[in-house]
C-alpha cells in the first residue's frame, strides 16, 4: 500500500508527465503551480471562478481548446456533473464542467488517480470547450457495453481487498493512502463478462495524502 500512495505522490505532486497524459498532466501542474501561487498571497479564499478565469487564458496560451463540433445527434446520456456522446465505435466523449469539485486542480488530480488504478477505462483529455458561457473539460474513454447488472456486494469486496472501507451507501474511503473514492452506484461502474470496470470515478484527496 505504501508503494501504491508513493507512486500516486509522483503522478499528482511531480511534474512529470504519466503515461499518455503528459496534455492532461500539463494543465494539472498548471493548476497546481498557481493553488500554491495563490495560497503564497494568503487569500482567505481562492475561489473556483477565480482558478477558471486563470485556466482559461492557461488553455487559449497552450492551444488546448477542442475544435471540433460535439453534436447533439450523437448525445447518449447525461449525469449531474457531465453530458455523454457518442465517438467512434468503441469510444465516447465525455464534457464535464467538473462541479462535483472545489476547484479545477481537484478534477484533474481525479482524473490522473482514475488513469493510475483503471488504465482499461483510462480518461483520454482532448481539450477544454466553452459551452454556453461555462468552461468545460472534454475527455474521450472506451466505450463499455455491460452484459450483466452491476453486483454491489462484489464491488464492496473488491474495494475491500484493495483497502477501501465503506463508508456509506457508495461511499469508501483508503486512509492508509489518504483517498475518499464515491458515488460508486451501478452506473458509474458496469459489469462485463464477470469483470467489473469503474467509467466514471470521484476520488478526493485528504490532507493526510501528502504526508
Amino acid at each position: 500500500m505504501k508503494n501504491i500512495k508513493n507512486e500516486l505522490q509522483n503522478i499528482i505532486c511531480s511534474d512529470e508527465p504519466f503515461g499518455k497524459a503528459s496534455k492532461l498532466k500539463k494543465v494539472q501542474n498548471f493548476l497546481r503551480r498557481n493553488a500554491k501561487t495563490s495560497a503564497g498571497t494568503q487569500k482567505k479564499q481562492f475561489l473556483k471562478s477565480e482558478e477558471t478565469v486563470t485556466l482559461i487564458d492557461f488553455a487559449q496560451g497552450e492551444d488546448l481548446f477542442y475544435q471540433f463540433e460535439i453534436s447533439e445527434d450523437d448525445y447518449i446520456t447525461a449525469g449531474a456533473e457531465q453530458r455523454v456522446f457518442r465517438y467512434d465505435d468503441f469510444s465516447v466523449i465525455k464534457t464535464n464542467d467538473s462541479i462535483f469539485y472545489s476547484s479545477w486542480l481537484d478534477y484533474f488530480n481525479n482524473l490522473l488517480i482514475h488513469n493510475y488504478f483503471f488504465p482499461a477505462t483510462a480518461y483520454d483529455f482532448l481539450g477544454f470547450k466553452i459551452i454556453q458561457h461555462n468552461l468545460y473539460a472534454v475527455v474521450k474513454q472506451d466505450f463499455i457495453i455491460a452484459t450483466e447488472p452491476t453486483n454491489l456486494r462484489l464491488v464492496n469486496d473488491f474495494l475491500d481487498y484493495n483497502g477501501f472501507t465503506n463508508t456509506r451507501n457508495n461511499d469508501y474511503i483508503n486512509r492508509q493512502i489518504g483517498l475518499i473514492f464515491e458515488d460508486l452506484h451501478d452506473e458509474n461502474v458496469l459489469s462485463k463478462n464477470g469483470i467489473l470496470f469503474f467509467i466514471d470515478t470521484v476520488f478526493y484527496l485528504l490532507d493526510s495524502f501528502y504526508e
